[in-house]
């Protein structure tokens, strides 16, 4: 809603239930000339999001008729935007990476991103999995989230996004940390794994640490 909607919105209700300025003025706490002022010479531009509150509950309307947020808007604020990137990382023999746009975003509770993630929301993104090697862990199709702020630097057991001979793909890494090797590994055991691999081997791009997938 536009402030000049505002102002008429107000001005509607007021004359619809015969109100007047310096009443509504003295409810939310100003001087008796500030609704006047507002409706009919634009001053000040705009309510504070507390005073639209106050007149809403009192003309028992809802706040975006007065130009306030909607309670859908309002939760927004709150959340964490995650973007969701046109890549796949394959979990299946292995797929070439493909461009990095963003196409979508998900929004997530902060609160609850910082009970899975080490990093902060910038190092997080959304990408889904290619082919069936990761199965039942995961499944072709599946979103999940990366955090690239936990990678090579805190390496320990679990599933990773990786680079590998050009392949982008997700795996689960066997640590071996006195020898500062990996074994990559497929849930799925009709997949090979990779045994033994030197760590300058791997380019870890993150660990995925949440999946989502559509229920059939």
């Amino acid at each position: 809603m536009s402030r000049i909607d505002q102002r008429e919105a107000l001005e509607r209700l007021i004359r619809e239930r015969r109100e007047d300025y310096a009443g509504l003025s003295r409810l939310i706490g100003r001087n008796a000339a500030y609704i006047q002022q507002f409706i009919k010479r634009g001053v000040p531009r705009k309510l504070d999001a507390d005073d639209v509150q106050l007149l809403a509950r009192y003309f028992g309307v809802a706040e975006e008729e007065l130009g306030g947020r909607t309670a859908v808007a309002a939760a927004g604020d709150l959340l964490v935007r995650v973007p969701r990137l046109d890549v796949g990382a394959s979990a299946g023999a292995g797929a070439v990476e493909g461009g990095e746009a963003v196409i979508a975003h998900l929004a997530f509770d902060p609160a609850w991103l910082r009970q899975l993630c080490a990093g902060g929301p910038a190092a997080l993104s959304l990408i889904r999995v290619e082919g069936d090697s990761m199965a039942p862990t995961l499944a072709d199709g599946d979103d999940i989230l990366v955090d690239r702020g936990d990678a090579a630097e805190r390496l320990r057991d679990g599933i990773y996004v990786l680079r590998r001979q050009d392949m982008l793909m997700v795996k689960r890494l066997a640590v071996n940390p006195a020898a500062r090797r990996v074994t990559i590994k497929s849930d799925n055991p009709a997949y090979p794994e990779w045994p033994d691999c030197a760590l300058d081997s791997v380019a870890l791009i993150g660990r995925v640490v949440w999946a989502g997938r559509r229920v059939s």
